[in-house]
């Protein structure tokens, strides 16, 4: 780094609007509470060759290419380029690249592009049913999300007991399905990640009540549009997927990022093993719309009814709509998932349905309109049967903050010894059972024992709890304007009216830090100039302490006589 670079990077900072100055720091990462006190600190971090080895992780291939053939030709930087790199504080406003980006990029090593296909060519009805049973299998990760949330571990990934449990449920078919079709349903806000568990999102509830074309459009506009900003192509498409592995090629985790992207798309069908789009998909990657008629000519016809059986099993002819498979799962078990679905009602489903919040009369109503062959007697029965037990067990809030239990004694006695339970932390009260665990808790954890729980308020009257399957909406971000406004009034308060003098004092500071030796142009009394070349020792008062090399002696020298300031 040169002290004119970092002169000229700090003299630009000081001259940027409070929002651009921002967008630059968000751009390179800065800590929002580094210790920076002033515009040169700021230029010395921006150019320090650490800081700049993780910026040029993010510079494209395009963008290392034009620093380089602006480095070899003197020449600066592309216009079409030259206001991004400036914007991270690459290349200075004229597309000119500081002097210490390009040691840094003479140092960078590059990244192994390695090919990212190598599956062979499709027709467009084989990658139409990818399509239908990639839809299909995260909208059953989405339902089992919605009972359970999915278990992260410390690396971000799936953990290997939900990895199990979704390929065991038909969800995925291996557990690296269950992590791509994962990575797709965060990448397209159905699902949102914590530290420790993916949850379903408000987005991702009101997917699973969407037609398949539609639920596929959603998804593949989002994988798109979330495409790294060096894949992308002018248009709005991406570029050759040829060019892909070499995309980011200072950044080492890329090679691992583009198979992972890659496979997403793929697997989705927006690609096709071989990297060509299907032809109803081709819009996708030229900037415009996927062909969602030609895609629906390739699905199998969604039915709106299914036949109830006396077995208790409702058997749909073709793939139900899934509004209806949706609600159709709150009451019974899916038990296959082909083109034609069986799903299986018991006790425990019925009575899981009541818990969510379905009556008799509106669970018949239903089931009426779904059947073609009107509701069984032993169905009729065996609702009629959970209704009577549904509300035999009460739970909800006491008047001392106590979440209680209220029922028949030997429904009762039954749950105070139930190992699953134990959690709980049920004491007896009378003959009711109390909790510290909030009414809803409990309530879930109850009707996940197979209990006929019923959840009252604190009147005693019914209500339907949130199972908290929904991921709360995240805050808003902060902008990067108000996550560096402390750092900016920092740097701003710093300014003074003469920018030569402090800079100059700038770099006596730190030649005295490190008792470097330094050429001093001093101006004399009569006007006149002299050098003198110092060991600097020590800066205060308005002077400058060192030692004359050439006369060997201490000397003492006023701030105000100084013109400039070169290292030896």
């Amino acid at each position: 780094m040169t002290a004119s670079d970092a002169r000229a990077l700090a003299t630009r900072l000081a001259t940027l609007d409070p929002d651009a100055l921002a967008a630059l720091l968000d751009a390179r990462h800065v800590a929002p509470h580094t210790s920076w006190t002033d515009f040169f600190d700021a230029a010395d971090g921006l150019l320090d060759p650490a800081q700049l080895h993780r910026a040029l992780a993010e510079v494209s291939d395009v963008e290392a290419a034009a620093l380089r053939d602006a480095l070899e030709t003197g020449r600066p930087v592309d216009a079409t380029l030259r206001k991004a790199l400036a914007a991270r504080a690459l290349t200075d406003e004229d597309g000119t690249p500081y002097d210490a980006v390009a040691a840094a990029l003479a140092s960078a090593a590059t990244v192994d592009a390695a090919p990212v296909i190598t599956g062979t060519d499709e027709s467009d009805a084989a990658s139409a049913e990818r399509a239908f049973d990639a839809a299909a299998s995260l909208a059953d990760i989405l339902h089992s999300a919605t009972r359970t949330p999915l278990a992260r571990i410390g690396s971000g990934a799936l953990s290997a007991g939900d990895r199990r449990r979704l390929v065991d449920a038909g969800a995925a078919a291996s557990p690296d399905d269950a992590d791509i079709l994962v990575g797709i349903a965060e990448e397209a806000g159905l699902l949102a990640g914590s530290e420790r568990s993916w949850t379903v999102t408000a987005a991702g509830s009101t997917w699973l009540g969407t037609r398949t074309v539609e639920r596929w459009l959603e998804v593949a506009g989002h994988l798109r549009d979330q495409l790294p900003s060096a894949l992308r192509s002018a248009a709005g498409g991406w570029r050759p997927l040829t060019e892909w592995p070499g995309a980011y090629p200072f950044d080492p985790a890329w090679p691992d990022r583009v198979r992972r992207l890659v496979a997403m798309l793929v697997h989705w069908a927006v690609l096709a093993p071989d990297g060509r789009p299907p032809t109803w998909a081709a819009g996708l990657a030229v900037g415009t719309h996927a062909d969602a008629d030609a895609l629906r000519a390739l699905l199998p016809h969604e039915v709106d009814k299914v036949y109830l059986q006396n077995d208790l099993t409702a058997i749909a002819p073709g793939p139900l709509e899934p509004r209806l498979d949706l609600r159709l799962r709150t009451t019974a078990r899916r038990e296959s998932r082909a083109q034609a679905a069986t799903y299986r009602f018991t006790a425990e489903t019925i009575g899981a349905a009541f818990a969510a919040g379905e009556t008799a009369a509106s669970l018949t109503e239903f089931l009426t309109e779904l059947s073609l062959t009107g509701v069984p007697q032993p169905l009729a029965y065996e609702i009629e049967r959970a209704a009577t037990r549904h509300g035999t067990l009460r739970v909800g809030p006491d008047r001392q903050g106590y979440t209680r239990l209220s029922g028949q004694r030997d429904l009762l006695e039954a749950i105070n010894v139930d190992q699953a339970l134990r959690p709980l932390g049920l004491v007896a009260d009378g003959e009711d059972l109390v909790t510290r665990t909030s009414v809803d808790t409990t309530f879930w954890m109850l009707a996940d024992a197979r209990y006929p729980v019923l959840a009252v308020d604190a009147d005693g009257a019914p209500r339907s709890p949130g199972r908290h399957d929904i991921a709360e909406s995240a805050a808003p971000e902060t902008s990067a304007s108000e996550r560096y406004r402390p750092l900016i009034e920092t740097l701003r308060a710093s300014l003074s009216d003469d920018a030569d003098a402090a800079w100059l004092e700038r770099e006596l500071e730190q030649a005295v830090r490190t008792r470097a030796t330094i050429d001093i142009t001093i101006r004399m009394p009569d006007g006149s100039t002299r050098d003198v070349t110092l060991e600097a020792a020590g800066l205060g008062g308005g002077r400058l302490r060192g030692r004359d090399r050439a006369a060997d002696v201490e000397r003492t020298l006023p701030l105000s006589s100084i013109v400039s300031v070169r290292p030896v």
